[in-house]
């Protein structure tokens, strides 16, 4: 056995080549009740024809925490045409939105990663971050504004409710490889969680990347790709699942950017113009108190 690749953030990733020339990717990180169902979900999306690696295993237990193990796809283009780019990541999203269990046919996939926990059950504004054990809710200093985006997505999602679904909530470029303007693989399918499908869209018209892995969607880019995934669906979104999906991005924004503002590092997520903006098409005014 040799090892191809080691990397992981939140969790270790590392890639072997095991004795009879199988390549495979074993995951290790902490254990939680949800790594089940989102185990379940990529071997169903799998066995329907969406690309993404092959299930290998259950989650098992490894040391302190769980591993699980899954089929090796290397190699594709970090992003797909940059005309075409919110095209391809909106239709690769609807897809998987489309063809995922309802939420009833699989176990829990609570809680959601603290980044999409916006009706967390917690005391203050933010959730618990996985990583290093800080609390965002403590620090305020510099990052007032950053706290009043959060607080008014916050307020928006809340004032509406939908049917849930089930949706991927991590939906960076650096999760999708392509071949052309083809999908050859999504990955991270820890990151599975129950929505409703506009702050599931939103998250990832958030997200995604139209100019590099590192440059997160513009207020334009958003736009488009909303566009894009109401005319792969069959469906425009209503007035209110709009502003719901433009909220859900604001949030997952803000929370990144209060992390690197917690932490010391440059803030890079969201800047004070772009959540005015952001808030406006959420239906909120962001200068209001």
């Amino acid at each position: 056995m040799a090892e191809i690749f080691r990397s992981g953030h939140l969790s270790a990733v590392i890639g072997l080549r095991l004795a009879d020339g199988r390549e495979v990717v074993v995951k290790i990180r902490p254990a939680s009740p949800r790594l089940a169902a989102c185990v379940e979900i990529q071997r169903r999306a799998f066995r329907a024809g969406y690309p993404c690696p092959q299930p290998l295993t259950g989650v098992a237990v490894f040391g302190e925490g769980v591993a699980t193990a899954e089929a090796y796809i290397p190699g594709g283009d970090r992003l797909p045409g940059a005309d075409h780019a919110a095209v391809a990541f909106a239709e690769a999203f609807a897809w998987l939105v489309r063809l995922a269990p309802r939420p009833a046919e699989v176990s829990t996939l609570e809680p959601p990663p603290s980044w999409a926990a916006w009706n967390h059950a917690g005391g203050g504004l933010w959730p618990r971050p996985e990583g290093p054990d800080v609390n965002l809710n403590e620090v305020a200093a510099g990052a007032e504004w950053i706290d009043d985006a959060g607080r008014r997505a916050r307020e928006r999602l809340r004032a509406g409710q939908a049917e849930a679904v089930i949706g991927h909530c991590d939906w960076l470029a650096g999760n999708l490889r392509w071949r052309g303007d083809a999908l050859l693989v999504v990955h991270d399918w820890d990151s599975m969680i129950v929505d409703s499908e506009a702050v599931l869209v939103g998250l990832a018209a958030a997200l995604y990347s139209t100019v590099n892995e590192d440059t997160l969607a513009t207020v334009e880019d958003t736009a488009r790709f909303l566009v894009a995934y109401c005319r792969a669906r069959g469906r425009e979104f209503s007035a209110d699942e709009l502003e719901r999906s433009w909220a859900a991005g604001v949030w997952s924004r803000a929370y990144d950017a209060k992390y690197q503002h917690t932490v010391g590092q440059p803030v890079t997520s969201l800047s004070e113009s772009e959540a005015r903006e952001r808030l406006r098409r959420a239906g909120t005014d962001s200068q209001r108190r």
